[in-house]
């Protein structure tokens, strides 16, 4: 394993070290050195297992169903996508323990410290999104358990989450192990109501499968976990230096796609068996399973802010990196607040304001976000395992005289280009392509972006990597 170059500059960039046990993070976008890592790979695990056993990866799911396919069909296209997109979303997860920063900044080295400006600016939109859209169920569930309005609900779960991301890492991880354990009693619970409460053999059918379909549905199963890829370091970065590429994988990989699968296929049975009821509210039907019981529209609204939490701590994470590269300044506690607070405002703000049509705007919102994040995501892997493999300069990672530079056009060159030849082949209901006719309407979009990104991007820059002594 190579060792990363490290200098004490980089140390002194942001802060102090972790709190207590439940103590306020200190850091923010600075490096974790060493001495302050603590953790178990396994923890990996339960966060992305809890942050995807929750509503929003239901319906998600139920989309496969929604847009024509039989059941079966679904839930088998649904499990390959999500096979696929995971890998590349867990292959980010070593990063975290090797080069102690968060996922973003880490973009500094590939597009320049001015450069990663581009892709930055497109993750907070993706973060204000997921944020927002799960306000939306999150607020619905505790509305119909409390018995209030869908507006003050909707901000009381924006509270708990902005409180937990206030509190940072060590609390993050401590949460999503218990929603892990909560969630997964709940919906074994609720799986089994459903499949015994509703007639799923009347709708387990072969029927007919349009290859373009079934592309598109493993598309947005593959993009949901692509989408997760800025997050993924994020929550990693403070584990030992020792972690092991493959255990930082493997634990990151069996717990989205457990996590994903299961969640996924139970919207695909929900939307088969009840379309009306389950698109008309799907956090109602999915809580009337198991009759007026409180505690299951307590586990929704757990679940939610499990993954709501994740999008504001990212969003804080990308929205300071921007600013800083632009404006310099201390990230202290104040200021750090501060940003999580605004962050939290905007999100719910959006939430409300986008509450109707969920089902169709959820669609078009993530097939877009993969034509941008795709291509970073490529670009980000190609850089780690095959250009650079691991070796960086985390010192001038924070500085626009770095080795780095200020914008890096190699880079930017491979991304603008690997989002353009996607364009041709997007499938969706804002914009579809010349060729996705000749495809039977299926999106490759995502699978060319990734293609044509990682070749440009390694034919460009490993020279230069070599020359750098960067390459090994």
């Amino acid at each position: 394993m190579t060792e990363q170059q490290v200098s004490g500059g980089a140390r002194a960039a942001g802060g102090h070290p972790e709190g207590g046990a439940l103590g306020v993070e200190r850091r923010s976008i600075d490096f974790v050195p060493p001495e302050e890592r603590h953790g178990s790979v396994r923890s990996l695990f339960t966060v992305w297992f809890g942050a995807n056993m929750q509503v929003t990866t239901a319906v998600t799911g139920a989309l496969g169903v929604i847009l024509g396919l039989p059941l079966p069909w679904a839930i088998v296209a649904l499990t390959l996508g999500n096979l696929l997109g995971a890998v590349f979303m867990a292959l980010h997860s070593a990063q975290g323990p090797k080069l102690g920063i968060p996922q973003m900044i880490q973009s500094r080295a590939q597009f320049g410290f001015y450069g990663a400006i581009v892709p930055l600016l497109l993750v907070v939109l993706m973060y204000v999104g997921f944020f927002a859209t799960s306000a939306v169920l999150g607020g619905s569930a505790l509305a119909g358990w409390w018995g209030i309005g869908r507006t003050p609900a909707t901000i009381i779960v924006s509270a708990l989450c902005t409180v937990l991301a206030a509190y940072g890492y060590r609390l993050i991880h401590q949460y999503e192990r218990w929603i892990s354990l909560i969630a997964a009693v709940g919906f074994l619970y609720l799986t089994y109501r459903l499949l015994t409460g509703h007639h799923v053999g009347r709708v387990w059918h072969s029927g007919h499968v349009g290859a373009g379909t079934f592309l598109l549905v493993m598309a947005i199963a593959a993009t949901w976990q692509i989408t997760y890829a800025p997050y993924v370091a994020d929550y990693s970065r403070y584990l030992p230096e020792t972690t092991s590429v493959r255990a930082a994988f493997w634990w990151t990989y069996a717990g989205s796609v457990i996590g994903t699968v299961w969640m996924m296929a139970f919207g695909s049975v929900c939307a088969a068996v009840a379309a009306k009821s389950f698109e008309g509210g799907s956090v109602s039907f999915v809580v009337g399973l198991a009759g007026p019981h409180w505690a299951f529209s307590l586990i929704i609204v757990l679940g939610i802010i499990a993954v709501n939490v994740l999008n504001l701590y990212g969003m804080f994470m990308s929205a300071t990196t921007t600013l800083t590269a632009l404006r310099p300044m201390r990230m202290n506690r104040g200021v750090r607040l501060g940003f999580i607070v605004v962050a939290a405002v905007v999100g719910t703000v959006v939430a409300l304001a986008a509450s109707a049509d969920f089902l169709d705007n959820f669609e078009n919102f993530i097939l877009f976000l993969a034509y941008f994040l795709i291509p970073w995501t490529a670009i980000n892997l190609v850089d780690f395992y095959f250009v650079r493999k691991e070796r960086y300069d985390i010192e001038a990672i924070f500085r626009p005289d770095g080795v780095y530079g200020g914008v890096n056009w190699r880079t930017i060159g491979a991304y603008v280009i690997g989002v353009a030849v996607e364009v041709p082949f997007v499938s969706s209901t804002f914009y579809t392509g010349p060729l996705v006719k000749h495809l039977g309407g299926a999106d490759v979009s995502w699978i060319i972006g990734l293609i044509v990104a990682s070749v440009l991007y390694y034919v460009w820059m490993r020279p230069v990597a070599r020359l750098a002594g960067d390459a090994a």
